[in-house]
């Protein structure tokens, strides 16, 4: 089981990036990639096209202990490491759920206890 990061999913939605069938079933999405997905759509068709994508990967809940130790990153890494809300989220996600990391960013998530692939 692998997160995939929001720029992973945007590589793969635009054809940049080809993942197997197999594959799929392994990678772990939540609502904060899926949201920063559709945001960044221009027209009906994006959209369409990104939702039938983001349905190829399972969801992961984000729950209220995802969101305290998300707290608790911007804490203690907003002023020092520039990290935002989102990623905070997608970071404490990992973290709870003990998966690696996914991305292309790996500078946002490198001074964090999370295995970046």
């Amino acid at each position: 089981m692998i997160f995939v990061d929001t720029c992973i999913v945007i590589d793969y939605i635009n054809g940049k990036l080809e993942i197997p069938k197999h594959q799929k079933a392994s990678l772990y999405m939540n609502s904060i990639v899926e949201n920063e997905i559709i945001v960044g759509v221009k027209n009906k068709r994006d959209l369409a096209t990104s939702n039938k994508k983001i349905s190829d990967f399972p969801m992961l809940d984000i729950d209220q202990d995802i969101m305290d130790l998300s707290t608790k990153l911007l804490n203690q890494y907003k002023l020092s490491h520039g990290m935002g809300l989102y990623d905070s989220i997608i970071a404490s996600t990992c973290m709870i759920y003990d998966l690696p990391l996914w991305t292309h960013n790996k500078k946002d998530f490198k001074f964090l206890d999370i295995e970046l692939v």
